[in-house]
Parts: structure tokens; sequence; C-alpha cells
């Protein structure tokens, strides 16, 4: 498959990206209850999570694209979109369940699920591209880093519901 075209893989990575974190982005409600929770004292400031989400779905999506233009064959291009495709639905559900439900106790759930399909992710990935694999290494730092801080807020706030 490498010798596709680049557009039409990068156009639909890009799109993905942006709907993940669009629909995302407009879930994410920081005023109002979530300035009224506790956070630990090394809480990133409130810009640097979009910086950082910037950055991280760049990056998500050149893997994409990197990965599916190395994989062998169809099969395996359709694969790697499923694997991608239920990703961002879980990385949106963490989303919901933090900020629109008001349960950091079932969001910490939801992202060990999250985190996992981020090693899946990898694996996967790299059958295909050592590139695409290296390439997500970000993203599974920082839902390590957003799980050790929703750990905090369950920590500081909880019980919830």
């Amino acid at each position: 498959m490498g010798n596709r075209p680049w557009g039409l893989p990068i156009a639909i990575a890009a799109i993905a990206a942006i709907v993940v974190a669009v629909v995302g982005g407009t879930m994410t409600d920081t005023s109002g209850w979530y300035e009224s929770l506790r956070l630990p004292a090394w809480n990133p400031p409130p810009p640097a999570f979009g910086m950082i989400w910037t950055v991280v779905f760049a990056l998500i999506a050149a893997a994409g694209v990197n990965a599916w233009r190395a994989a062998p064959d169809s099969r395996s291009a359709d694969a790697l979109i499923g694997f991608f495709a239920i990703n961002g639905a879980l990385n949106v559900m963490w989303t919901v369940l933090f900020f629109q439900l008001r349960r950091p106790d079932w969001a910490f759930v939801e992202l060990s699920v999250l985190w996992s399909s981020i090693v899946v992710l990898i694996a996967v990935c790299a059958r295909h591209s050592r590139i695409a694999a290296l390439l997500l290494l970000p993203y599974l730092a920082w839902v390590t880093v957003a799980g050790a801080l929703n750990w905090q807020v369950i920590q500081l706030n909880g019980p919830f519901g």
C-alpha cells in the first residue's frame, strides 16, 4: 500500500483527529463544577491542555497515516482504521464521563480501558511501522499523566454520585 498517494489518508486522518478533538473539546466544560474541584498542586495550567492535546492529536493522525500506508494489504489497513476509531471513541467517552456526567470515578475506570487501547494501538502499528508506534508514545505518556490527575481528583474530591 506504500505506493498509494498520501493525500487521501492525510485528509481522512486530519478530519478524524479534528472531529475527536472538537467533540471532546465542546464537551469539556472547565467552568462551574470543574472549577469547584480541588486539584493537585502539579495540575498543568488550563492553556497547557489545549496545546498538549493539539500536538498529541497531530501525532495520532501522523501515526495513523504512516501505519495505514505501511500496511501490507487492505485487510490490515482496515483493521488499523478500526483500532484508531475505537480509540477515538474511548477518548471522547472519557470526556463524557468526567465533564458531562461529572463522574471522575467512572472516568478513571474508563481511562484504564483507553490507556490499554493505546498500548494495543502501539503494538498493532508497530507490526507495520516502527515510526507510527513511536509517534503514539507521547499520547500514551499524556494519558498516563491524565490518569494520575484523574486519580488525584478522585482522592481530593470523592466520593462522587
